[in-house]
């Protein structure tokens, strides 16, 4: 779809824009956009540290249980010697 843009479409483009947001709105959207890009950013490395850590805690959880049902006693080595 935008395969065929060369520069006259491109400096086209730009005008158009700065007919429609006016140059002195240009730094300010550019700096929200920015901003919000660093705020996703930060949001998306915070879901990648919350799967790690939840797939750490499942991975431990299923390490204890298989070391807990291989560790019990068998029930002849509980009783009493007479």
């Amino acid at each position: 779809m935008f395969g065929n843009l060369n520069g006259w479409h491109l400096v086209i483009l730009l005008v158009v824009i700065l007919l429609l947001f006016g140059a002195a709105k240009l730094p300010a959207l550019a700096k929200s956009m920015g901003q919000s890009a660093r705020v996703f950013k930060g949001e998306m490395k915070a879901m990648r540290e919350e799967d790690a850590s939840a797939d750490a805690s499942k991975t431990d959880d299923q390490a204890a249980t298989q070391a807990s049902t291989s560790e019990t006693p068998s029930p002849s080595s509980d009783r009493p010697s007479s």
